[in-house]
């Protein structure tokens, strides 16, 4: 499964990029391929290219705060989750991806 994210936090810093680092792991160690972005205090960083999101068989959007260029998910599968979700209970954030996407099939 391919899943590419986002993750924003309300300050920008801490929550972001851990929920980053945890999904990330979550997925690789599930064996997926996931490509996160993070939009935090300093901007976005790892901006997700249009191929990869047209690439994603799921977007996971773990973020307290409005997303900038939501509508680039627009036609995606789409989980949207608080970021503290992503940071303690990211291996279940995985499973109900692959979940969703079993419904889909």
């Amino acid at each position: 499964m391919k899943i590419v994210g986002v993750a924003a936090c309300t300050v920008g810093i801490a929550h972001t990029y851990i929920a980053q680092e945890k999904l990330e792991g979550a997925a690789k160690k599930a064996g997926h391929e996931i490509s996160m972005e993070t939009q935090g205090t300093i901007g976005t960083e790892n901006e997700l290219s249009a191929e990869q999101i047209a690439e994603a068989d799921i977007v996971i959007l773990a973020t307290d705060v409005k997303l900038n260029n939501r509508e680039r998910f627009d036609g995606k599968r789409i989980i949207e989750v608080a970021t503290d979700i992503a940071v303690k209970s990211p291996n279940k954030l995985v499973k109900k991806a692959e979940e969703v996407l079993a419904q889909k099939q």
